[in-house]
This record gives structure tokens, C-alpha cells and sequence, in this order.
């Protein structure tokens, strides 16, 4: 099996060597037996079993972290008798070292991963270690949990995490991988969002700009023209660029340009108002992009490495004010608390309409899986479903009681103002405590499920109940008028274009083809004409139709007309 695996897949041999010393690493204490270790009389209701549990991340290393506090750590064993370990597979990019992982058939107790949806990269890779036994079946287990169990009852999930992610059909009930990241009620908003460009507040109010009334790509060209002639200047005293890269490096930035954005970013797949189901690369919309970005870099304004820039660079021109315009950045970003960069627009979608706001009944974001390798599984779910309970979630979102809360009347948490004031000063060193509201997140990736912040801790956002005048990110909340929007939001249940890959044919070639014109309109960007960057989006079509792009629009034309598996076309905000 592993021998396919690696054949299958061109991942450096390197990456997997990584790997090794993992086999086996939660297994250091099992049972004599083998069967699970039994409670001893003494323990916490909260006990699982004395072993060790070692997982092994599949993430970048700016989202997840493998440096976990000592005293954490103890109060875990002291709780559930787990010695706790996590552990950040390196490498150039996550899903090739998730590949890599499962290639190497060399595993640790559990993995986990980034799946935002049944669409992502991860999933081919994932299903074809479920088909061929490398993964746990997980049903029977789930069903022993308190947390977990919800799973398993009808309307908990969406419709994509229940039948595209976890009980596929083609497993007659079993479940393989644990969708992570669902709200406890559907439509909620467990955090209030305010995504997409910012503009910093000093060039706005010079130029007498309303940032709300920017709502098309031309009126940002008009814009960006403007922030150039005004010749501001950063904090350090060099220009200002324009238009600068997402705070998080390069990429594409779909709502500063959703009117040139023909479906979702990444997905590239519409359905337009005449009802038909089309790519990018089959409409004028993709060349009227091209070009507008072609005008924006001819004449500078635009970074020259938009779309190419490492996150280093990138957060250090958001911090020294470099960026006229942020890319993409979010209100939750603690350097611009104070709002000196304002959101700017929304924007009208690519047929001209204004902007609605789309929520999904219940998403998903990262997954987990426990390898067949591993003993005594069940010991693993019980102690996902121990960090998805209210007391576990406690411990790793707030910390150990005494020491980083206390609990008022109603048995909600309080956070210690010395704490947030360490978080303000030193965010690194606040973070050595070790939990995930000083920003590290070890338990999200068992536990971050059954999401009810306000419900189950009295507070949407760590630390809200201390910090009213100031709470994270309301500013741009109350600026940008998220709740007037939120009440006129449409709550959809819905699969993404690229959720039904894994069931086509072709759906490895087609994959691979998206992949190519993710490159390839990058490439479109930076050639030096329309002509050249037609030449090379032609090109890109033309692998997809031959890898079945026409069948499978088809094919989504047929899975969208029935009820059960609607297609969302447009991002949820």
C-alpha cells in the first residue's frame, strides 16, 4: 500500500522522512491487554486512561503551534491521565505534507488537518486513505460520547460535512474523518466578521473619501490614482503603495475585486443569471480582470508582488502603514484596534447587484482522523469529546483557574486583567501560558466544535467581559454596520463547486487542471499584454476541458437542481 502511495504521488521523499519516530507514539502505555485501560476509583469523572496521545499537525506553523505549557500539561494528566503532545508536520506547503504523512504509512494516534469543506485539496488524499483502511472507522465510537454524539443526530451537520465530509454514502454509515469548527445552532455567528480591504483612515478623511462608497473595481482604480498623486508617506517616511498585498502575504484578494470575481475565490465556478453553470475561463469576466489587474501594476498602483509576497513583508507594511490599502485583513487583528484602517466598501458582485451578506447554515474548518495503527482508539475520541466539553474547552481557551481566571456566580469565566495586560505588552511571552486566548491553539483541534461561546462562557470573544469599552474588534463592527447587514443575510445549506471532484471520473485530472489555472491567472496578471495573457488563459481552458471540465459543469448542473445537494456559487461572508 505504501509502495502505491508513493508511486501515486510526487512529494519529496525528504518531507516524509520527517516522519520518522512517529509509528506508534501514543502507545507507549496501553493496557497489558490491549483493551482499554480501566478507571481506577480514585480518579476525576474527566479520566480516560493513563497513556500518551501524540498528534501530528498538518498546518502552517503561523496557525498552529507544537510548544505547550508545563502546567497545562499537568493539569491535563491530573484531569484525564492523557500525557498530551502535539507535534507541526514542516513543510513547504501543508497538503504536501499531508501526503507525504499518509504515504509513508508512519503515524502517529491521531492527525489533523485543514478542510474547510468537501472541496479542499486534502479530501482525495483523505478518501483514498479511508478507502484502503489506513483510517479508523469512527462511527461506533462517536457514539459513546456526550459532545460528539450530536454528530449523529439528524440536522446537526450541514449537508457537505455530513454526506461530502464524514457519513459518506460509499460508507454505508461509517465516518473516517471528524469535521471540525460547527456551530451548536445553524445560522449562528459565533464571531462577527468583518473581512476583505481596509483603507487607512488618515488618506481617507485627506481625500474626503467615504470608504462604504468604494463598491467597484473602478472606483478603487479612481482611488488608488488619488492615494498616488497625494503623496502620503508610511510611518518610517517612504511612500505609500497603493494598493498593498493581503496582511497575511500574497494571494488572491476576491472581495476587494468581486466584481471581476466569477464565483467564489479558488473555486471559479458560477452560476450566472441566465441559469448557466460556467469556469472563469469560459466568460469575458476573467480577461476584464486581467486587464484591470495589468492597469493597476503598469501603473503602479498596486504592490509589484501582490500576489506573491511572503507574510513577512506583508504584516510588516500593514504595521509601518505602507499599504494605502490593506488587501485583506479582518477587525480581529490587534495592531489596528484603533481603527486607523478603515474597511472599505463591500463591493457589488460580478453581475453588478450590491453586496448581500451569505451566511452558511453550518460550516466546517480543519479535520481530524485517527490512523488504523493506532491502539485503543476509542481512548482518542474520548478525549476529543473531554477538549470539546465545556470544562476542557475551559482549559484550553482560558487556562488553568486560579492562575489565569476565577469563575463569578454563574460559573462563567473572568479573565485576570494581568493577563489581557501581558497580551497587550508581550504577546509572546503571554502565549507561553500556554491556551488558546493568549493565541495558542492546541485544543481547537480536537475540541474546537459545538461552538456556543456566549451560551457556554457568558462572552462571544476571550476576554469581552473585561474589556466593554474596547471589546475585540467592535469598532469596525459598529463602522461597518455588521448587524444592518447580518439581519438581512441569507442563510444557505449548500456544497461548493468543487465538493463533487471526488465522485467524477476525472476528477484527479480536473483537480490537477484547477490547480494549473490558479497558477496560470497569476501568470496572466504579470504578462506583458492582454494578447500574451489570453494566450496563456486559452491554454489553461483548454487542459481543463480535457481533463472534463464541460461533463462535470454537467454534472453540476444535476446535483444543483436537487434539494439535497445545493451548490453555493457565491462566497459566505
Amino acid at each position: 500500500m505504501r509502495k502505491k502511495w508513493v508511486r501515486l504521488v510526487a512529494v519529496p521523499l525528504v518531507v516524509a522522512s520527517l516522519l520518522a519516530g512517529c509509528s506508534n507514539a501514543g502507545n507507549e502505555k496501553p493496557a497489558a491487554s490491549g483493551e482499554p485501560s480501566a478507571k481506577p476509583a480514585d480518579k476525576p469523572a474527566t479520566w480516560i486512561a493513563d497513556r500518551k496521545i501524540k498528534g501530528l499537525i498538518f498546518m502552517d506553523s503561523d496557525d498552529q503551534t507544537s510548544e505547550m505549557n508545563p502546567e497545562i500539561v499537568a493539569k491535563i494528566k491530573e484531569m484525564t491521565g492523557i500525557d498530551y503532545e502535539v507535534e507541526v508536520m514542516k513543510a513547504n506547503k501543508a497538503i504536501e505534507g499531508l501526503t507525504a504523512g499518509i504515504a509513508s504509512g508512519n503515524l502517529p494516534d491521531f492527525i489533523a488537518f485543514y478542510l474547510n469543506n468537501s472541496g479542499r485539496q486534502e479530501m482525495p488524499v483523505l478518501l483514498k486513505a479511508a478507502r484502503e483502511g489506513m483510517f479508523t472507522d469512527l462511527t461506533p465510537l462517536l457514539k459513546d460520547t456526550k459532545v460528539y454524539s450530536n454528530y449523529l443526530s439528524d440536522g446537526f451537520l450541514s449537508n457537505d460535512t455530513k454526506y461530502g465530509v464524514m457519513f459518506r454514502p460509499e460508507f454505508n454509515g461509517g465516518s473516517y474523518i471528524v469535521h471540525m469548527d460547527v456551530n451548536r445552532e445553524g445560522g449562528y455567528t459565533t464571531r462577527k466578521y468583518v473581512g476583505g480591504p481596509y483603507i487607512r483612515k488618515d488618506i481617507a478623511e485627506a481625500l474626503k473619501i467615504d470608504p462604504s462608497s468604494i463598491n467597484t473595481s473602478e472606483q478603487l482604480y479612481e482611488l488608488a490614482k488619488k492615494i498616488k498623486a497625494g503623496n502620503f508617506k508610511d510611518t518610517t517616511g517612504n511612500p505609500v503603495v497603493p494598493i498593498g498585498p493581503s496582511y497575511w502575504g500574497g494571494k488572491e484578494v476576491g472581495q476587494m475585486f468581486s466584481d471581476l470575481q466569477w464565483g467564489d475565490t479558488d473555486q471559479w465556478i458560477y452560476q450566472g443569471k441566465d441559469g448557466k453553470i460556467l469556469h472563469e475561463a469560459q466568460t469575458p469576466v476573467v480577461m476584464k480582470k486581467v486587464e484591470f489587474m495589468q492597469k493597476l501594476l503598469k501603473e503602479k498602483l498596486m504592490h509589484p508582488e501582490f500576489y506573491t509576497i511572503d507574510q513577512a513583508r506583508a504584516e510588516e507594511g500593514a504595521l509601518n502603514q505602507t499599504w494605502g490599502i490593506i488587501g485583506d485583513m479582518n477587525n480581529y487583528l490587534d495592531f489596528n484596534q484603533d481603527l486607523h484602517y478603515l474597511p472599505l466598501g463591500p463591493f457589488n458582485d460580478v453581475e453588478g447587484n450590491p453586496y448581500q451578506m451569505q451566511v452558511d447554515f453550518k460550516s466546517g474548518y480543519a479535520a481530524w482522523a485517527v490512523p488504523s495503527t493506532t491502539k485503543n482508539p476509542e481512548e482518542i475520541v474520548k478525549f476529543a469529546d473531554f477538549l470539546a466539553s465545556r470544562e476542557g474547552k475551559l482549559l484550553w481557551k482560558y487556562g488553568i483557574e486560579g492562575r489565569d481566571y476565577t469563575l463569578d456566580e454563574k460559573g462563567n469565566p473572568l479573565v485576570k486583567q494581568e493577563v489581557l495586560d501581558l497580551k497587550a505588552s508581550n504577546a509572546a511571552e503571554a502565549k507561553k501560558l500556554g491556551f488558546a486566548g493568549v493565541g495558542n491553539f492546541w485544543g481547537g483541534l480536537l475540541g474546537q466544535t459545538d461552538k456556543a461561546d456566549m451560551e457556554d462562557f457568558g462572552e462571544m470573544e476571550y476576554g469581552d467581559r473585561l474589556k466593554k469599552d474596547s471589546e475585540l474588534g467592535l469598532k469596525a463592527i459598529e463602522y461597518w454596520k455588521w448587524d444592518e447587514k447580518r439581519a438581512k443575510a441569507t442563510v444557505v445549506d449548500a456544497y461548493t463547486p468543487k465538493s463533487f471532484l471526488n465522485e467524477f471520473t476525472t476528477g484527479t485530472d480536473l483537480t490537477a487542471a484547477f490547480t494549473k489555472y490558479k497558477d496560470s491567472l497569476v501568470k496572466a496578471y504579470y504578462s506583458n499584454s492582454a494578447a500574451e495573457a489570453q494566450k496563456i488563459i486559452d491554454s489553461a481552458l483548454k487542459q481543463m476541458q480535457a481533463a472534463g471540465l464541460d461533463d462535470y459543469l454537467k454534472l453540476l448542473e444535476q446535483k444543483n437542481s436537487d434539494e439535497k445537494t445545493k451548490i453555493k456559487f457565491k462566497p459566505s461572508r
